[in-house]
């Protein structure tokens, strides 16, 4: 093989692969022998088979794998002789002008990882925020829970329904005289004053009794999901079946063996430990987001600009895909664009944190081990059917970079613990308000990518509100173990599908609208 290099600027690589024809011929033959005790032929006893009418029969297929494989020997040759570490997938080109028979020219196109200068991780000082569970906590989320498993009794005869009852009705709707697709329905339960409805449903609801039969005059909403319908006034013949009242919830021990736990006691016992794990969460964070501030401002190097445009294409789309579900797309994408420098900063900052805590780890002997791997894959498969596991499974197998985008954030997490084993950490007791408050202070602040699901940094300050879901994604770490920097096309593209209205409550159920 013959290699001309085309192209060294930055981290650019360019080269010029020539694969002599004689070469893959070789290779032909040599699978031409491997094949040939099983070739079959009418006139021949098996394995008998001449070569040359071997070639003649399969000489095309053998000639484009010989190829192939040949080409990709080829290009991993150049990255061994040459020690290049790809940023990203090398770009492999055969010339247009190739004959088979000829001599194979091969472009490849890469970006190169740069020289991480030595990780400078002593001195580090961070503030651990602690904050301890209090009784008064644990009883309003317990309060939650009472309200959230309220048991409805019937009312007594002639009770005129008021906020907080719950209806069961049979309903019928038209447009202008005219009924609607999805607008006819038999016993929906509606809770009053629970905002499930479209605006002044409910409202028309108070004050009925079970027998009842009334019409509701209403206007859809300019967002109702329904193109038709949107802006659109209509009115709704209701008949009342029942109406029932919340029954009293008593927290007791009762209540406790009704959720199947063995007293009031192990219940509260749970909650605070739910709660301390939160608490801890958010004190993980806190520490994170220092620790990379830290590292960020003692470390600047070159980054691949191919990483940067992926991290910064993965940033955009989850913010389009949240745009999408504003109540104002068009207003929240043009804020988003105006914006698209400040994400750049911060894809730019992703990558380099990435890199720089995989040499962290690579240096310290920290790595993902096969058990824990398969841990992650068992956890990844779980959430497909059963049909599609297998599938799944062999596409990580197949897919190196599938694989280690699966990988990265256990493995972010591995050297975030390393770190703080080396930091000198001091603790502060603060309340969980004070907490979020500084967290949420810091929304705004470009944070380095690095630190992944739990970070909330993909978001310039003034606009932390409105992007909040994008700072969940994965980080650098992703990029950090080089190929896992690009995800497959599947993920980049991977949206949402928004929930179709169930036609026999389309009429009246608006509840994504009425919040946004």
């Amino acid at each position: 093989m013959k290699t001309v290099e085309t192209e060294n600027e930055g981290l650019k690589r360019a080269y010029k692969l020539t694969i002599p024809a004689k070469d893959i011929d070789a290779r032909v033959d040599g699978e031409i022998q491997r094949i040939a005790p099983t070739v079959r032929m009418p006139g021949f006893r098996p394995g008998k088979v001449p070569p040359n009418l071997i070639r003649k029969m399969h000489g095309e297929a053998l000639m484009r794998d010989a190829l192939n494989t040949a080409v990709q020997d080829s290009v991993q040759k150049l990255m061994a002789d040459k020690k290049l570490r790809p940023a990203m997938q090398p770009e492999v080109e055969l010339d247009e002008g190739y004959e088979t028979g000829k001599d194979a020219e091969i472009n490849v196109r890469l970006e190169t990882l740069p020289d991480v200068p030595a990780p400078k991780t002593d001195g580090l000082k961070l503030e651990r925020l602690t904050v301890d569970t209090d009784d008064e906590a644990v009883d309003a989320q317990l309060k939650q829970l009472a309200a959230s498993q309220t048991r409805f009794e019937p009312a007594k005869k002639g009770h005129k329904a008021a906020k907080g009852d719950q209806v069961v009705i049979d309903f019928a709707g038209k447009v202008d005289g005219v009924a609607f697709d999805g607008g006819t329905g038999e016993d929906m339960i509606v809770v009053l004053g629970s905002g499930q409805l479209i605006p002044g449903f409910e409202d028309q609801l108070e004050g009925v009794k079970v027998g009842d039969e009334k019409q509701l005059n209403v206007t859809f909403p300019a967002d109702y999901p329904a193109e038709d319908l949107k802006g659109q006034a209509a009115t709704f013949d209701i008949k009342v079946k029942e109406v029932k009242v919340a029954g009293e919830t008593k927290l007791d021990d009762d209540f406790a063996k009704q959720l199947g736990l063995n007293d009031l006691a192990q219940l509260k016992g749970l909650i605070k430990d739910q709660q301390q794990q939160e608490l801890n969460g958010l004190t993980r964070t806190h520490m994170k987001r220092r620790l990379l501030d830290q590292l960020a401002a003692d470390h600047d190097f070159e980054v691949p600009p191919s990483m940067v445009d992926a991290e910064y294409e993965n940033i955009m789309a989850q913010l389009r895909h949240e745009a999408s579900h504003e109540a104002d797309p068009e207003a929240a994408l043009k804020e988003i664009e105006g914006d698209a420098a400040d994400y750049r900063d911060i894809a730019v900052r992703r990558v380099r944190l990435g890199l720089l805590l995989s040499e962290i780890g690579a240096a310290n002997g920290i790595e993902v081990s096969q058990q824990e791997m398969n841990r992650l894959i068992g956890q990844a498969a779980a959430q497909y059917q059963p049909k599609d596991r297998d599938a799944f499974i062999r596409y990580l197998q197949q897919n190196p970079m599938a694989a280690a985008q699966l990988r990265a954030p256990l493995y972010e997490d591995k050297v975030v613990d390393f770190l703080f084993s080396k930091a000198e950490i001091s603790e502060r007791s603060v309340t969980r308000a004070e907490l979020e408050a500084d967290l949420e202070s810091e929304e705004g602040h470009v944070h380095g990518p690095g630190c992944g699901h739990d970070h909330g940094e993909a978001k310039p300050a003034k606009k932390a509100a409105a992007k909040k879901p994008a700072a969940k994604k994965a980080d650098a770490p992703a990029k950090a173990e080089k190929p896992a920097a690009k995800k497959s096309a599947a993920a980049k593209s991977e949206k949402a599908e928004p929930k179709k209205a169930e036609p026999a409550k389309a009429a009246a159920k608006k509840p994504a609208a009425k919040k946004k």
